[in-house]
């Protein structure tokens, strides 16, 4: 196979990668609504952080390699993020649309790159991104979403944005193994939200079983195939498929839960992918297997 098949072949992995994993992803979201009359929001983020934390534990284990103590309380850092913004988003799901709870959340690694450039044509992908977030935020007197479900996707935009920032630094000096250990430190931190919803789900068998469902497709499947597409695909190619994950967020909702969108809420979805994509597009670097969005 010569070096142009390889690198198609290659990008054709990858692409099918993260389209796999936004799909996995949003189907573990729609899947994880369906148990909140049973435990509540918090406690279906809860089950899902605790039983992903056993499945990445198993599959990579993590334990092989010691963790340098320059990184330890940076690693704590980022689990506790990572448990924040679960709770976080699992709120919002609680309250509003996934796809558009999700193209709020969007917003956080997004402003990463936008304000951390000075380039002129990136005003336009921010000015696309604040209109996107006008038309969702709750501010009309005909607006249909809820104010605090709205509340609850902006803070977890915000802990994305942060996780981000606290992942770039474990993940360069253990990789992937700072996933694993992670989603350890965060199944800690909310293990007192997770005592009465695991009680329910050790004599729930059905629940017990969607709830492993939504850990793997939520956490272990996309983590994995994310970094694996990151070895394939330029960075430009990766975040403009990740712009798409409001729109199959919405498809999700819509065939697993039956959410409909309003016209104006479809409008703010895209406006905020096209800033997403146009980003993605314009970026100035190449990317890095630590760039992958932990």
């Amino acid at each position: 196979m010569g070096r142009h098949e390889q690198h198609a072949r290659g990008t054709m992995i990858g692409t099918g990668a993260v389209l796999l994993s936004l799909l996995s992803m949003n189907l573990g979201a729609a899947f994880a609504k369906t148990l909140f009359p049973l435990v509540g929001a918090p406690g279906v983020a809860a089950l899902r952080i605790l039983l992903a934390a056993l499945l990445l534990l198993f599959f990579r284990r993590p334990w092989r390699r010691r963790v340098p103590p320059a990184l330890r309380w940076p690693l704590l850092g980022y689990g506790a993020t990572l448990a924040l913004m679960n709770l976080l988003i699992y709120q919002a799901f609680a309250r509003i649309p996934l796809g558009t709870a999700i193209a709020i959340e969007v917003t956080g690694p997004l402003a990463i790159v936008l304000f951390g450039s000075r380039r002129p044509r990136d005003f336009l992908w921010l000015a696309a991104a604040i209109a996107g977030l006008l038309l969702l935020l709750p501010i009309r007197p005909d607006a249909r979403l809820d104010p605090l479900g709205v509340a609850f996707a902006c803070g977890a935009a915000i802990c994305w944005a942060l996780y981000i920032v606290a992942g770039k630094r474990v993940s360069a000096g253990i990789g992937g193994d700072a996933v694993a250990w992670g989603m350890l430190v965060a199944a800690i931190l909310i293990s007192p939200a997770a005592v009465g919803p695991v009680g329910a789900a050790l004599h729930a068998p059905h629940l017990l079983l969607v709830a492993f469902a939504v850990a793997f497709l939520s956490s272990a499947l996309p983590y994995s195939l994310e970094m694996e597409a990151m070895r394939r695909l330029p960075a430009p190619v990766f975040g403009l498929l990740l712009s798409s994950a409001p729109a199959i967020g919405a498809l999700a909702g819509f065939v697993v839960l039956g959410e409909r969108l309003s016209a104006i809420q479809w409008l703010a979805i895209l406006s905020i992918m096209v800033a997403s994509a146009g980003s993605a597009l314009t970026v100035a670097h190449r990317p890095r297997i630590e760039d992958a969005p932990l």
